[in-house]
Protein backbone atom coordinates (compact mmCIF):
# COMPACT_ATOMS: atom_id res chain seq x y z
CA UNK A 1 0.00 0.00 0.00
CA UNK A 2 1.17 3.40 -0.87
CA UNK A 3 0.10 5.50 1.71
CA UNK A 4 1.36 8.75 -0.09
CA UNK A 5 1.00 8.04 -3.38
CA UNK A 6 -1.35 11.07 -4.21
CA UNK A 7 0.01 13.76 -1.60
CA UNK A 8 0.20 17.86 -2.05
CA UNK A 9 1.59 18.44 1.72
CA UNK A 10 1.05 22.24 3.69
CA UNK A 11 1.94 22.09 7.32
CA UNK A 12 0.44 25.72 8.17
CA UNK A 13 -0.78 25.00 11.41
CA UNK A 14 0.79 21.24 12.33
CA UNK A 15 2.03 20.85 15.99
CA UNK A 16 5.87 20.63 15.13
CA UNK A 17 6.51 23.78 13.42
CA UNK A 18 4.97 26.16 16.37
CA UNK A 19 7.11 29.31 16.13
CA UNK A 20 8.57 28.51 12.78
CA UNK A 21 6.18 27.60 9.96
CA UNK A 22 5.74 29.44 7.01
CA UNK A 23 3.21 32.32 8.20
CA UNK A 24 5.73 33.29 10.50
CA UNK A 25 8.48 34.33 8.15
CA UNK A 26 5.79 36.07 5.46
CA UNK A 27 4.62 39.76 5.01
CA UNK A 28 1.79 38.90 3.06
CA UNK A 29 0.03 36.09 5.67
CA UNK A 30 -3.62 36.71 3.85
CA UNK A 31 -2.60 35.59 0.14
CA UNK A 32 -1.76 32.26 1.96
CA UNK A 33 -5.78 31.60 3.49
CA UNK A 34 -7.39 28.68 2.13
CA UNK A 35 -10.71 28.65 0.03
CA UNK A 36 -12.73 25.06 -0.34
CA UNK A 37 -9.67 23.12 0.38
CA UNK A 38 -7.45 24.97 -1.72
CA UNK A 39 -4.93 28.22 -1.83
CA UNK A 40 -5.43 30.78 -4.36
CA UNK A 41 -3.33 31.58 -6.99
CA UNK A 42 -0.73 33.89 -5.69
CA UNK A 43 -1.11 37.34 -7.80
CA UNK A 44 2.29 39.23 -6.90
CA UNK A 45 5.05 39.22 -8.89
CA UNK A 46 7.83 36.11 -8.94
CA UNK A 47 6.48 33.62 -6.65
CA UNK A 48 3.98 35.71 -4.73
CA UNK A 49 5.85 35.20 -1.70
CA UNK A 50 6.44 38.30 0.24
CA UNK A 51 9.60 37.25 2.98
CA UNK A 52 9.96 38.73 6.39
CA UNK A 53 14.00 38.45 5.72
CA UNK A 54 14.65 40.64 9.51
CA UNK A 55 12.57 37.71 10.80
CA UNK A 56 14.41 35.03 8.89
CA UNK A 57 17.75 36.52 10.13
CA UNK A 58 16.63 37.03 13.78
CA UNK A 59 15.12 33.44 13.61
CA UNK A 60 18.28 32.24 12.43
CA UNK A 61 20.65 33.26 14.98
CA UNK A 62 18.97 30.38 17.27
CA UNK A 63 17.62 28.16 15.09
CA UNK A 64 17.22 24.62 16.70
CA UNK A 65 18.81 21.29 15.37
CA UNK A 66 15.53 19.98 14.22
CA UNK A 67 15.11 16.30 12.73
CA UNK A 68 11.97 15.19 10.86
CA UNK A 69 10.36 12.47 12.71
CA UNK A 70 9.99 9.27 10.53
CA UNK A 71 6.20 7.85 11.46
CA UNK A 72 5.63 4.46 10.59
CA UNK A 73 2.78 2.28 10.05
CA UNK A 74 1.82 -1.24 12.06
CA UNK A 75 3.48 -3.13 8.62
CA UNK A 76 6.28 -0.73 9.36
CA UNK A 77 5.53 1.10 6.29
CA UNK A 78 6.48 4.62 6.61
CA UNK A 79 3.50 6.77 7.43
CA UNK A 80 4.66 10.56 6.15
CA UNK A 81 2.51 11.65 8.80
CA UNK A 82 -0.69 10.57 7.94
Amino acid sequence: VAYNAVLQEQSMGIHYNKGAELLDFVKNKEDFSMVGGFFKPLTKPGLGVEIDEAKVIEFSKNAPDWRNPLWRHEDNSVAFGN
